[in-house]
């Protein structure tokens, strides 16, 4: 079962997660970027963020190289902003059609929408349900035992036997 973890990190949490998930799955990576970067910091990231997830806004993403055909699976990492899946997924997700993919996801949050973002992430999917979810705290900033945890049950769900 070969995986690629394809992902969008504004401070680095997400990424964290995913090079960590990817270690312990023996998967590839793909971090997609947009074109226009968000703002990274004080007001203007959380109304600009904010307001592109909100408003379902799917922009313009840098070149990445991806070939669905040569995976079997899936794993999408993104922060929540507002209860929403980041925007640079939502393209990514239009982009690629993933018919017969395993799908997985998780998410980092400070607070709290992740639940609800999965199911956004679900209905532009088409799917039903996701093969696993996982949601952490700030794993880069705050880290924390619990993470690491919840990280290690997440590869162990995906793992082959569990899902075949």
């Amino acid at each position: 079962m070969k995986t690629v973890i394809v992902y969008y990190s504004l401070e680095g949490n997400t990424a964290f997660a995913a090079e960590r998930i990817a270690s312990l799955l023996d998967a590839d990576t793909l971090r997609i970027e947009p074109v226009k970067a968000y703002p990274g910091s004080g007001l203007r990231k959380f109304f600009w963020g904010g307001k592109s997830a909100v408003m379902a806004e799917t922009p313009a993403l840098l070149p990445y190289d991806f070939h669905a055909d040569e995976y079997d699976r899936v794993v999408f990492g993104f922060p929540v902003w507002a209860g929403n899946v980041t925007p640079p997924i939502r393209t990514f997700v239009r982009d690629n059609p993933l018919d017969g993919k395993r799908i997985a996801a998780f998410a980092c949050q400070s607070g709290s929408g992740a639940e609800k973002a999965f199911g956004k992430l679900k209905a532009a999917l088409g799917v039903a349900s996701l093969e696993a979810e996982l949601v952490l705290i700030d794993p880069k900033t705050r880290p924390a035992e619990e993470n690491e945890r919840r990280i290690e049950a997440f590869c162990a769900a995906l793992a082959p036997g569990k899902t075949d």
